[in-house]
């Protein structure tokens, strides 16, 4: 096997987790091998650990498969039961360290800072006191997760030091990029508190180094799509064209799902249309069993990546009522922009987090919580919106959909300039 010129390491949660950000790391991966990179590899973890730690999974038996030129690998633990969870990051953190010793110029891209910026700077901090003078980019991207389920966490119990950890290994990158400009908006504040008690200086760094990459999304996956597979697909599950309202996401009270519910008993639409929730979730068991006596809502949790542009394109409206959590805001939407590509009927959001950046005011937009709000837009988008008001809205939508294009978003990322180390503002004071 030949030696390879230029390497790609995007360590993740990737596939089959279900999450926009795995997505995301599939898209980038792809363009890679067009751009002049011939070993792509995304550093996974075992399916096991995926399992038991309760991330919803898509089916096993129909994930995408990849390019030729991308490598998934999912390191086995290091150690035995007596090495609890650190022994996962072992594997990862020893695999990198393996590659980086093979002296390919690598550019390597962590995706959720908790722990995947972790197991970078210190195989790289390895790679480089043992000796092998890697030659490595590193970049970092913050996903919503970071800030709202682990450093926002740390502040609301006093946990600085953690916070703390987080975001100087975040800031040791030498991209470091958060996933909307929302995010960016939270690191920066999230970085104000912790100095405020801690006496660093995190934020005027995250300040004028955090640049935004948006979510890169494969655009020939939702347009022109055949509208003969659009309907077997509708008929294997028994939907019709704009027969039914569409969520699809992951099942959480955060997503909204509880809201929409509540929303779809109150409406008039539901005498003409179903409610379909695709995905799983950990809400998934308990709303079954509040709409286990309404027979115009139906649930779909086998919804692969090929079915589910036929289902977005087939729908009188996609809903996601996404609403702020303390452990979870929406920090983009991916599935927003995904449904905008598909076209079919309008979107129905609310402009939690970064979901106005995601529609870009081209979506039917409700407050977040508000019921009634999100019964009569439903009713609006099925009953009220003519046939010439729906296909402006489709174009206007897949035209700023379009702007998330995963070969866009690429290049982008990887010719915008970087802050060299030296002229870095140190994080502490001493």
């Amino acid at each position: 096997m030949s030696r390879p010129s230029r390497r790609l390491v995007i360590v993740v949660r990737a596939d089959p987790v279900i999450c926009g950000h795995s997505g995301e790391a599939r898209n980038l991966a792809e363009v890679a091998l067009t751009r002049g990179f011939d070993d792509v590899r995304l550093l996974t973890w075992p399916l096991p650990a995926l399992q038991a730690a309760g991330l919803p999974l898509k089916p096993l038996d129909r994930i995408m498969p990849y390019s030729t030129g991308i490598t998934v690998e999912r390191p086995e633990p290091v150690g035995d039961y007596r090495v609890p969870d650190g022994r996962y990051m072992a594997g990862l953190t020893g695999r990198l360290v393996e590659l980086l010793a093979e002296q390919v110029p690598t550019t390597c891209l962590s995706m959720y800072l908790a722990p995947h910026t972790a197991v970078v700077g210190e195989a790289v901090a390895v790679a480089r006191a043992a000796g092998y003078r890697p030659d490595v980019h590193t970049m970092a991207k913050a996903v919503g997760s970071d800030v709202t389920n682990v450093i926002r966490s740390c502040l609301r119990d006093g946990r600085f030091g953690a916070a703390v950890v987080l975001l100087t290994t975040f800031l040791a990158n030498d991209r470091v990029l958060a996933v909307s400009e929302y995010t960016r908006q939270e690191i920066i504040a999230s970085a104000e508190d912790v100095d405020r008690h801690c006496g660093t200086r995190l934020a005027d760094e995250c300040r004028r180094r955090v640049s935004v990459s948006y979510p890169p999304i494969d655009t020939s996956a939702y347009l022109e799509l055949d509208p003969a597979l659009v309907d077997a697909a509708l008929k294997r599950r028994g939907l019709e064209r704009d027969g039914y309202v569409l969520f699809l996401s992951r099942v959480a009270r955060a997503k909204g799902v509880y809201d929409l519910v509540a929303a779809f008993a109150r409406t008039k639409a539901r005498s003409r249309v179903k409610l379909v929730i695709a995905g799983n979730g950990p809400a998934l068991d308990d709303v079954r069993e509040i709409a286990r006596h309404d027979d115009r809502i139906v649930f779909l949790t086998d919804v692969d990546d090929e079915e589910k542009p036929l289902l977005m394109r087939g729908c009188a409206a996609y809903t996601l009522p996404t609403r702020p959590e303390p452990d979870f805001v929406e920090t983009f939407g991916i599935a927003l922009t995904e449904k905008m590509l598909a076209g079919g009927g309008p979107v129905i959001t609310t402009t939690t987090g970064g979901t106005g950046e995601a529609v870009g005011g081209t979506a039917i937009i409700v407050e977040a919580g508000d019921v009634t709000g999100l019964a009569a837009a439903i009713d609006r988008a099925v009953l009220e919106m003519s046939p010439e008001e729906r296909q402006v809205m489709e174009g206007r939508a897949r035209a700023h959909a379009m702007s998330f294009d995963r070969a866009r978003v690429f290049d982008d990322l990887f010719t915008a300039p970087v802050l060299p180390t030296q002229d870095r503002a140190p994080a502490a004071q001493h």
